[in-house]
């Protein structure tokens, strides 16, 4: 698979079945210099690698109510404590976006989901097939979900990734919390596969994390709604579909629409 990142110590994205296996290779960046030298020095200077020697500080920054900016397996994030609503609220403010446009959480591991959703309706064995990899996975909250009531007010659902990069699952992990998580770029315009995509939102960021460019295109996860039992609904292709939906069909979960 493709390295997630360029640094001392390359953080490779974690392979999966569905993965191509033996394939690294080194990515290079460079960023422009920004016009100015007020901005070059408060912009530039957010900007660190996407390694495991700077988790850590991403860690902090997390835990302190901060919104950052990751590379995922799909596209460029901002993401934050998913427990924090100042933190939350900063995400829309910086977006653009609505507030009725909801959020997905990233979590460090498959074994993770069930802290934050309902997942003892799905076929064992199912979510370790589809995870960890590009597709956002729909699931009902429940009464046991630690999750704030007020993330995504009014939906008893919601979408959870675990992505097939070593930094942000290594983020997640360690601020023993969910990650509250959407693309990094202004709500309606393309999707970022480069930091250089979204170089006008820096300065919004507590600090932005290079893992070069992103080799998946700007399609972004496969989004598939899980909360019927053995039923499955794709909500946005993707880049997985075809692999997804052939999971899902070994595990023997009928298209929602197909249902008879």
């Amino acid at each position: 698979m493709p390295v997630c990142i360029e640094g001392v110590r390359r953080l490779q994205f974690l392979p999966t079945s569905r993965s191509r296996r033996g394939i690294a290779s080194r990515m290079t960046w460079s960023l422009e210099k920004c016009d100015g030298e007020n901005v070059e020095n408060t912009t530039m200077g957010l900007v660190r690698l996407a390694t495991a020697d700077y988790a850590g500080e991403a860690i902090e920054a997390v835990k302190a109510g901060k919104v950052i900016a990751v590379p995922t397996d799909t596209l460029y994030g901002f993401a934050c404590d998913a427990c924090s609503m100042e933190a939350i609220h900063r995400i829309y403010e910086i977006k653009g976006r609505k507030h009725t446009s909801p959020l997905a959480i990233c979590v460090g591991d498959v074994q993770d989901i069930q802290r934050f959703a309902t997942t003892d309706h799905l076929p064992l064995g199912l979510l370790d097939s589809l995870l960890p990899g590009p597709v956002t996975v729909v699931l009902r909250r429940g009464d046991s979900s630690i999750l704030e009531k007020s993330l995504n007010p009014g939906l008893d659902s919601i979408g959870v990734r675990v992505p097939s990069c070593d930094f942000i699952r290594l983020i997640s992990r360690g601020s023993q919390s969910a990650l509250a998580l959407t693309s990094a770029n202004l709500s309606g315009q393309p999707s970022s596969v480069d930091v250089k995509d979204f170089e006008n939102l820096w300065q919004h960021c507590e600090r932005v994390y290079n893992g070069g460019v992103l080799p998946s295109g700007r399609a972004g996860s496969t989004v598939v709604d899980l909360t019927k039992p053995g039923e499955y609904k794709i909500l946005r292709p993707g880049s997985a579909k075809e692999e997804t939906i052939a999971i899902l069909e070994r595990y023997a979960l009928v298209e929602e629409n197909n249902v008879s």
